[in-house]
């Protein structure tokens, strides 16, 4: 509002420049849904590194092909993952600390399911502070866990069993443990747990020594394989669980579901609902090629894919050899999602989303080979029909060597065939969505729509400096039209404000055409 002059004098007004900077969004968070040893389940986690995915989910695991195809993502390239974890009847180890009255014990489980949590150790002592006025010193302790596969210790001092101390171990475990958890928080007890035997001076607590130095955890279980059920099940939307807990995460631009085990793919109901709600959350899918693709006529030949042409979708064939760390690194079959994924991350980084990930710098790190190496020839059979290839080549090795999207294929014709037009339009969308908020609620009129031309028309600006649109001028390149041409009179009576954004894409050179012609020599008159 405008100063109120009330006395002779200067007055000073801040006036809103009315620029609101769009900052686009990341373009390559990568999310993976899967099996893993260890860890939060049903909870996005965002990750930066594969040793992060060591610390939280337990690393690589035999039984886990999500592991390695993150392990691939991080090498080729990747800088930011979000992982949900899904099992099928895991359970957790326990433990029993009996307290000497009544019966009572302090019940222990671990904080997430698997066998992980039979490596657990939990010890007690009582050398506590001197209680407080009010506070019963036969309901403090100390709380030692260890986690036997590391060696980690998490020890808690001046724990209570009264729900009214601010030490109180229910919370105190559930907010600051990665190992346990009371196993019923509502349990109340009357006094501490029994102590361990004291150990002398230098000597370890978890050693050998001992019968009663600590208690084990047992009964932990990693269950069966995952199936289609864990991650696509009619309820789970509701529940936010299997793909649905990405609702959980504010943003991710691509995701893989590696096979459920080596040999057994990932249905077309559970792909055709991730994709969906890609398209939902403005998101690429990348999908694997099935485990019984041996061949080219096997692709041609297979009808299933047609019901999964999206442009929010990409299939990548044929799979990776590549060495398995845990069978002393030799060499096994891996699908290519996480490292496919990994690509995209890195050339995202080195020439921006508008470069497709494909040609000889997208290169495959730490391939052997490729489970079915294909010929120029065969290739021409499959990029037509909108597959994307893996290729070796001499010198170059192994590359990403297709960059179309599932609505690719020739005999579709669409606006949509290729991944860079496709995934840059999901980013300015996404970017635009983010960063237009301001305008919700604000006077339906020209200043209004003055402010977004200058706020849209900048972040596109900004793009076309970096060379994401075709054209020499800025007007062939993009445009932003909000005016009471786009509003009219009934849209403004609704509410409603439009926007009209629109931009030339650059399209790969997919084909490189070489024309050669002999020069004949000059016949004098």
């Amino acid at each position: 509002m405008p100063t109120t002059p009330t006395y002779p004098g200067v007055y000073i007004e801040e006036i809103p420049s009315g620029v609101r900077t769009i900052t686009g969004v990341a373009t390559s968070i990568t999310a993976f849904v899967g099996r893993a040893l260890r860890g939060p389940v049903n909870e996005p986690t965002r990750i930066a590194s594969f040793s992060d995915f060591e610390r939280v989910f337990g690393g690589l695991w035999s039984e886990s092909t999500m592991s390695y195809a993150v392990q691939q993502y991080f090498l080729n390239g990747g800088s930011d993952a979000i992982i949900v974890r899904v099992h099928n009847d895991a359970d957790r180890a326990d433990a029993e600390l009996p307290t000497g009255s009544n019966g009572d014990a302090l019940n222990l489980e671990a904080a997430n399911e698997g066998s992980w949590g039979n490596d657990l150790r939990v010890r007690v002592d009582h050398t506590t502070r001197d209680p407080l006025p009010g506070e019963e010193a036969s309901s403090l302790f100390n709380l030692s866990i260890q986690d036997a596969a590391t060696g980690t210790v998490e020890p808690f001092f001046n724990l209570s069993t009264d729900p009214g101390n601010s030490r109180f171990v229910t919370p105190v475990l559930e907010q600051e443990s990665q190992f346990v958890r009371v196993a019923d928080p509502g349990t109340v007890l009357t006094t501490r747990p029994n102590k361990h035997d004291d150990v002398g001076l230098g000597e370890d607590p978890f050693g050998p020594d001992g019968a009663n130095q600590f208690t084990p955890f047992a009964g932990g279980d990693d269950g069966e394989a995952i199936e289609d059920d864990q991650l696509s099940a009619a309820n789970l939307q509701g529940l936010k669980q299997g793909i649905y807990a990405l609702e959980k995460a504010d943003l991710f631009n691509l995701l893989c579901i590696p096979p459920f085990t080596r040999d057994t793919d990932v249905d077309s109901g559970t792909l055709a609902a991730a994709l969906a709600y890609c398209k939902k959350r403005r998101a690429v899918l990348l999908m694997d090629g099935p485990s019984d693709w041996d061949s080219v006529a096997d692709v041609v030949g297979d009808a299933e894919i047609d019901g999964l042409r999206d442009e929010n979708a990409a299939i990548f064939w044929p799979r990776l050899l590549m060495p398995d760390p845990l069978k002393e690194n030799r060499t096994e079959e891996f699908a290519p999602c996480g490292a496919v994924a990994g690509v995209f991350a890195r050339m995202d980084a080195q020439r921006g989303i508008w470069k497709a990930p494909a040609g000889i710098e997208a290169n495959l790190r730490g391939v052997r080979g490729l489970s079915v190496p294909l010929t120029d020839p065969e290739q021409g059979q499959l990029n037509p029909l909108g597959i994307n290839i893996l290729r070796t080549f001499p010198v170059i090795g192994p590359v990403v060597w297709g960059a179309r999207t599932l609505r690719g294929a020739d005999i579709l014709a669409s606006e949509w065939k290729y991944l860079p037009v496709r995934r840059l339009a999901l980013y300015i969308e996404e970017s635009l969505y983010r960063g237009t908020q301001w305008a919700v609620f604000e006077p339906n009129d020209e200043p209004l729509w003055a402010q977004i031309r200058l706020n849209v028309g900048a972040f596109m600006q900004n793009l076309f400096r970096q060379g994401a649109f075709k054209g020499n001028t800025p007007q062939e390149a993009y445009f932003v039209k909000s005016d009471n041409e786009t509003t009219t009179q009934n849209d403004i009576n609704l509410g409603i404000a439009n926007i009209l954004v629109g931009f030339a894409p650059l399209k790969p050179a997919e084909f490189v055409v070489l024309k050669i012609q002999q020069m004949a020599g000059q016949i004098g008159a």
